[in-house]
């Protein structure tokens, strides 16, 4: 019997924030990958390791969790005023198929890295010492963002004293600004770009479930916030707590998928089961004591609400960074759950709990004849080549 070598394919391994996933430059791809489609797919399936029945993808680069499986595919930007095309795939881990319907915001702070380190940026842009500003176009969502990246001696500065909640080693801080981060996907007559239903909140009907108040938002990514206490939940719960409930991961499923359509996303609740890194589901609750996955003692006083969101169906270990944006987002509209469960009071930035810490992401928001539209949402996070060099897959993975 004959067996197909192995290829090898140029790749970087990289943490953005509090994920980390295999980076690529299109040109590096297989002739038959460097287009969307089923090859490409099937490519970063075998890439990561996928499908996996056993939910470890030993057999790839994948860590098993939201938050390490997933793929970066980048390209020097043809669209003006930008530096570089940023493609995301969060790949499934037990199901064949990788969702393409958002971003990876944690990852958003590597791009600018890999993009200087590629040669991709003009060198008269890049000081000896200071900042390089690259402006990436996000190209999952049609959205810019800006990153400010830390530059010593002319080269990409990594290492640093920025601590970030959910990464335990310290580095150098990217800044991050997400512009006019409100999509216009599941935008209906009756709503906008930011409010999908042209509300704040909306009670949101979960048959066999139960009928819920819910803030649906299109910020950053499409999110569905509950409150905590309408779960039975107090926000302080960290992940043994909700991902070892089978029962409770069902009913937030259907909640999310009601969302889902309620948002104009999908058009039945059966389609959320191929769309499963969009929309995401969280929960907030005003402040409280809790301790965080670190042993960390959090107290009340330092945080203006707790969050807890959920990410390919389990409770993520910190906060999704386009989540994060959401959250920004709708701390700065008056009315919504997030503003309620952070006091209620006008604010331009908000420091959240989360269950590996915390993380202050701030917002710029206005009202114009009645609509809210939020034109940038700031944070702070980190990046870090782990690996480069190549990947193997066999040559007929794709």
């Amino acid at each position: 019997m004959t067996f197909a070598p192995q290829i090898k394919i140029a790749a970087t391994c990289m943490r953005g924030g509090t994920s980390k996933g295999v980076f690529f430059r299109l040109q590096d791809l297989p002739e038959a990958a460097r287009q969307p489609g089923a090859a490409r797919d099937a490519l970063l399936l075998r890439v990561i390791g996928s499908p996996d029945p056993y939910g470890k993808q030993i057999d790839g680069m994948g860590g098993a969790t939201s938050s390490t499986s997933k793929a970066v595919i980048l390209a020097p930007s043809s669209r003006p005023g930008h530096d570089v095309d940023y493609l995301f795939g969060q790949v499934s881990i037990d199901s064949a198929f990788v969702d393409w319907s958002g971003n990876c915001g944690n990852l958003s702070a590597a791009v600018g890295p890999f993009a200087i380190a590629s040669g991709w940026i003009a060198q008269a842009r890049i000081p000896e010492n200071g900042t390089c500003t690259v402006r990436i176009w996000q190209a999952n969502i049609g959205k810019t963002i800006v990153a400010q990246v830390p530059i010593v001696q002319g080269q990409v500065q990594e290492t640093g004293d920025f601590e970030l909640d959910g990464v335990i080693f310290p580095a150098a801080e990217v800044a991050l600004e997400f512009q006019d981060p409100a999509q216009e996907e599941g935008e209906s007559g009756e709503g906008s770009a930011l409010f999908p239903t042209g509300n704040v909140v909306d009670d949101l009907d979960v048959p066999g479930v139960g009928t819920f108040r819910a803030t649906l938002i299109n910020a950053g990514i499409p999110t569905i916030f509950l409150n905590a206490r309408d779960l039975g939940c107090t926000g302080t719960e960290l992940q043994g707590e909700i991902n070892g409930d089978e029962a409770a991961l069902a009913r937030f499923e259907a909640i999310r998928a009601r969302g889902a359509v309620k948002m104009g996303l999908i058009e039945d609740v059966a389609e959320a089961a191929k769309r499963q890194h969009t929309p995401k589901i969280a929960f907030v609750a005003p402040p409280a004591d809790y301790v965080a996955s670190s042993g960390r003692a959090v107290k009340a006083d330092e945080v203006d609400l707790l969050v807890r969101a959920l990410s390919m169906g389990r409770l993520h270990h910190a906060m999704m960074g386009t989540a994060a944006v959401a959250i920004g987002a709708a701390a700065a509209v008056p009315g919504t759950l997030v503003h309620l469960a952070a006091g209620g009071r006008t604010r331009n930035a908000v420091r959240f709990g989360h269950p590996s810490g915390t993380l202050r992401v701030g917002a710029e928001a206005e009202e114009t004849n009645g609509r809210w539209t939020v034109t940038k949402v700031l944070m702070g996070r980190s990046a870090r080549v782990l690996m480069e060099g190549w990947v193997r897959v066999p040559a007929d993975s794709f």
